[in-house]
């Protein structure tokens, strides 16, 4: 039977245009709506990067073989609602950019110079800065006069000048000139009327342009961006797998284009000829504007003391229990703990690590890590317990995309320190996010268990929402063990059917099963006229059975409540869904926890952990959820869920609010 389904990458676009929202939204502080321009052009380059190309492949299928599409194949007409929507969403940026941002900052005693230089003012303001400071980046590339293609860098700023000798004026040349990576993109300048005035480093190099090309006459100057494919096949690596991953990294930055980003106003002889160049498809070629790479606006330069202009300074409070806690390890050991970030302190998860890492009497340290933070404290908590003794293992996801060099060079670290490194599974992620600590107590051991809804990772705690379970339940920690000892393995799931889960969800194993039971019951109980209530909190939800058995569970009359931050392919308004309510939350912090609360006739099974509804983390990933005993601390996921599902708009405040009056 056909299931009605969204198309993911529509729904995703519906998801970014959100972002834009908030951008337009007046009530949010001015430099913050410009975070949210940046953001909404970052995600954009990264859906060229990693979901074009397989729209790209799949519309080339489809022209050369209609009948070639399955059940849940985009149409051949989604290439072209996908590239319709995106040039509408941009139409609007530059609408909400020019036509609410800029005023906005203009009141503000804010001058963001943007559109063609006519402040001869300028030429003068910047001479200095052109000459000391960019003039030693520009690396000229003559199109018209090598033999030899030039290959431009994935996502990097050029511009293409066309110019023409003095002596020769019916003669044009084109010019590739390099934006620069290197330095700022914006530059203040010295203003004596008290203005705050910024200065694009593109028109800054534009203005300059007579000072490269000596003896030649600028006719024009466009900004193009080239986004090449980003996502490389990791399935079929067989050798050393660090090595190997290093060496697809570089390939990530030669791969071939997937859009051409182009100055709409840019004449057409122009676009054909630089297309035919970097051997561009007509389809690739997007039009956009001035500027490119507007995801720099989150560096914006402010002025001093303007405070107004940014959210409140966030301050999250601390969890009472941890932080009157002589020891953590101690009190885990007494009861359960959760942590809810970044409304709570991320101190209890650097204390769980820290702590072990110097406790004589722990022996062992098990963790999965997905995305270290950069100047990660956990990273270095466990080179520490390394060399204190410890027995250390570590499994690093080398394949966490755009984070691998990151990881990569952590793994190099730990690895040194003594650090037993887990790599990847072929053809598996790991995205889990668990670490267990085993401590010697005489005889026996005891064992800390940790299971979050969101990466080890103490910068995007900062303003990623999620939450942190600590607990020594040891049901749960045994089973953890048991997966830490799969793991090492490094071996496919199936050849582990022995593993049976009971208080944890693990993909792979009992996840999809375990999930589909208890709608199933849900289901059951509404028949029977029961009450019956699903709530699911999740970023995405694409995986056609689960969307198929919330389908069931509506027209059973189960009352189905949904909170999806980006991707749902779930069809709202139709007679599968009648009884199903869909919220999206976008608003300072990055929605990011997933959340699973079954009613069961009054008896509610609430699970927290990694995994979304998506065919990737049900079926090629080894995700790990886990069920909350405890009853407060059922209760506290319940009281958060029910206030985002009460008022979208306002839920973090709210939020904030609760939080800081647990006890």
């Amino acid at each position: 039977m056909s299931i009605p389904l969204y198309n993911r990458d529509l729904s995703w676009l519906s998801f970014n245009y959100r972002v834009l929202q908030m951008a337009a939204d007046t009530q949010v502080p001015l430099y913050e709506r410009i975070k949210f321009l940046s953001i909404f052009s970052s995600n954009l380059d990264e859906f060229f990067r990693v979901r074009m190309p397989a729209i790209l492949a799949i519309n080339k299928v489809l022209e050369r073989d209609p009948e070639a599409a399955g059940e849940e194949s985009p149409s051949p007409e989604t290439l072209q609602q996908v590239l319709d929507t995106i040039n509408q969403q941009q139409e609007e940026y530059g609408r909400i950019f020019t036509g609410s941002v800029l005023p906005d900052l203009h009141q503000n005693g804010i001058s963001l110079h943007y559109g063609p230089a006519t402040d001869p003012a300028m030429a003068t303001l910047t001479r200095t800065y052109f000459l000391s400071a960019v003039l030693a980046w520009l690396q000229p590339v003559w199109l018209s006069q090598r033999h030899k293609k030039f290959f431009p860098e994935n996502n990097a700023l050029y511009l293409v000048v066309t110019l023409s000798p003095e002596q020769a004026p019916d003669t044009q040349e084109t010019v590739l000139v390099n934006i620069p990576s290197g330095l700022k993109r914006f530059i203040t300048l010295d203003s004596p009327d008290g203005v705050f005035r910024i200065a694009f480093l593109d028109d800054v190099i534009r203005i300059h342009l007579p000072y490269i090309f000596r003896g030649y006459t600028i006719q024009n100057s466009y900004c193009i961006k080239l986004t090449r494919n980003a996502e490389i096949d990791m399935d079929e690596m067989k050798g050393d797998i660090l090595e190997e991953v290093e060496t697809l990294i570089r390939k990530r930055e030669l791969g071939v284009p997937t859009r051409f980003l182009y100055d709409s106003a840019m004449p057409l002889q122009l676009r054909n000829f630089l297309a035919d160049h970097f051997e561009v498809a007509a389809n690739e070629m997007v039009p956009g504007g001035r500027y490119h790479n507007l995801k720099d606006l989150a560096d914006l330069p402010m002025p001093a003391g303007f405070t107004d202009a940014l959210y409140p300074k966030a301050r999250p409070s601390a969890n009472p229990e941890a932080a009157a806690a002589d020891y953590l390890l101690d009190l885990i050991q007494q009861r359960d703990l959760l942590v809810h970030l970044p409304y709570q302190q991320y101190d209890p998860v650097l204390r769980f690590f820290n702590e072990a890492a110097i406790d004589p009497d722990v022996a062992e340290i098990y963790v999965t890590l997905y995305r270290i933070a950069s100047g990660s404290q956990i990273a270095q908590a466990l080179i520490s317990a390394a060399r204190n003794g410890k027995a250390v293992t570590v499994f690093v996801e080398l394949k966490a995309r755009f984070d691998e060099a990151n990881n990569i060079r952590w793994s190099k670290k730990m690895k040194e320190a003594g650090v037993k490194l887990i790599y990847s599974i072929p053809g598996m992620k790991v995205h889990a996010k668990t670490a267990l600590v085993k401590r010697r107590r005489g005889y026996q051991w005891d064992y800390s268990g940790l299971i979050a809804t969101g990466n080890f990772n103490e910068s995007t705690a900062r303003f990623y929402t999620d939450h942190v379970l600590f607990t020594s339940h040891a049901g749960i920690t045994r089973e953890m063990e048991l997966l830490f000892l799969y793991l090492q393995s490094r071996e496919q799931p199936m050849a582990y059917h022995f593993l049976q889960f009971q208080h944890l969800l693990v993909a792979q194993f009992n996840m999809m099963s375990r999930f589909t039971e208890m709608i199933d019951r849900e289901i059951t109980n509404a028949h029977e006229g029961l009450p019956a209530v699903i709530t699911v909190k999740v970023n995405n939800l694409q995986e056609k059975a689960m969307i198929a058995k919330l389908y069931e569970a509506s027209q059973a009359g189960v009352q189905v409540n949904l909170i999806v931050r980006s991707i749902n392919c779930l069809l709202p308004d139709i007679t599968e869904s009648r009884n199903i309510r869909v919220v999206r939350i976008v608003d300072r912090y990055l929605e990011h926890a997933r959340v699973f609360i079954f009613h069961n006739n009054g008896k509610e099974e609430v699970y927290m952990g990694s995994a979304d509804w998506m065919n990737r983390n049900l079926y090629r990933r080894i995700e790990v959820c886990v069920q909350i005993y405890d009853t407060a601390l059922q209760q506290q996921l319940k009281d958060i869920i029910a206030l985002q599902l009460g008022d979208s708009t306002q839920a973090q405040k709210a939020i904030q609010s609760y939080v800081q009056n647990i006890v």
